[in-house]
């Protein structure tokens, strides 16, 4: 992260500064065991959203261009994209557990942010494309709305664990109803599988039409692990939709395989740029180190 341009470095810490203050919140109100601490965490994290948008304004003015294909920014829309979530939704579901574990996944995303984070990087002639904006943005959009039915299962499977150990009086009004939480769960996989099958569309067609003037084959695209990670995660998500729709999967089991489709989609998303070789690569360097005419050999790895 230290290697970001001062300004962004500035408004980053800033950010992290923010979101581990909302989380230390969510701590404070799962200990006091009531909602009294809830105004606090969204006046912390509307600001963090806001910071995090102006760092994509210097990024969209920095490469001329929708700022999505690299991983650093991509990680900001997420986090974006569920931070504005948890506000809308804050006002709706006021319950205190509810409130936290928004809180930490927040904050667990701006660390990741900070792992991947870049200088800004041109993006590639080759692939300058409205697709690869609609690629971008579709998977981006996918990976919040299945963060967000990761945290709905995870209550799902605190509050069913409270039940059995008979410990309703530490549920009421503190966590949404098993059958909210479950609507919720389902509702996002769907919205998430939705996504998901518009990017890898949009994203393989565009890596088959490209493949030889990126200089990797086609198979070789489609062979990356972070391409068929994301693969392995869209085969998941119809399972779990189709067998649900059968009524072969109910409650836990849903639960359970959505909190591990989530870390198959965290994993591609930030584990295969960090831990594996991948070609699913747009940008062409550093736009500060790049002079007129000028490309870089440093490069950033494409958000899926």
């Amino acid at each position: 992260m230290l290697q970001l341009p001062m300004i962004e470095t500035s408004i980053f810490f800033g950010v992290l500064i923010l979101y581990l203050a909302a989380a230390i919140v969510g701590v404070r109100q799962l200990r006091s065991g009531a909602d009294k601490y809830g105004w606090i965490m969204i006046a912390l994290i509307a600001p963090a959203v806001s910071l995090e948008s102006v760092m994509l304004i210097f990024r969209a003015v920095a490469i001329k261009a929708v700022p999505l294909t690299g991983l650093f920014e991509s990680m900001i829309v997420l986090t974006i994209v569920f931070g504005l979530t948890f506000l809308f939704l804050s006002a709706a579901v006021r319950q205190v557990w509810f409130g936290s574990v928004m809180a930490w996944l927040l904050f667990a995303m701006a660390l990741l942010s900070a792992s991947v984070a870049v200088p800004a990087s041109n993006l590639q002639p080759a692939v300058g494309t409205p697709w690869i904006a609609a690629h971008g943005l579709a998977m981006v959009l996918s990976g919040a709305t299945i963060a967000f039915a990761a945290g709905a299962a995870a209550l799902f499977l605190l509050a069913r664990w409270k039940l059995k150990h008979k410990q309703i009086y530490k549920l009421i009004g503190k966590v949404p109803n098993i059958e909210k939480l479950e609507a919720m769960n389902i509702f996002a996989l769907r919205a998430s599988f939705v996504l998901m099958t518009f990017g890898l569309v949009t994203g393989i067609g565009l890596a088959v039409v490209k493949a030889k003037v990126l200089g990797v084959s086609a198979a070789e695209w489609l062979t990356d692990p972070k391409i068929v990670l994301i693969a392995v995660a869209w085969v998941l998500l119809a399972v779990i939709l189709v067998l649900r729709h059968l009524a072969t999967l109910r409650g836990k089991v849903v639960a359970c395989m959505t909190v591990a489709a989530f870390v198959v989609i965290l994993f591609a998303f930030v584990g295969t740029a960090v831990f594996c070789g991948t070609h699913h690569d747009f940008g062409t360097g550093d736009v500060s180190s790049s002079g007129p005419g000028e490309m870089s050999i440093s490069r950033i790895k494409g958000p899926f």
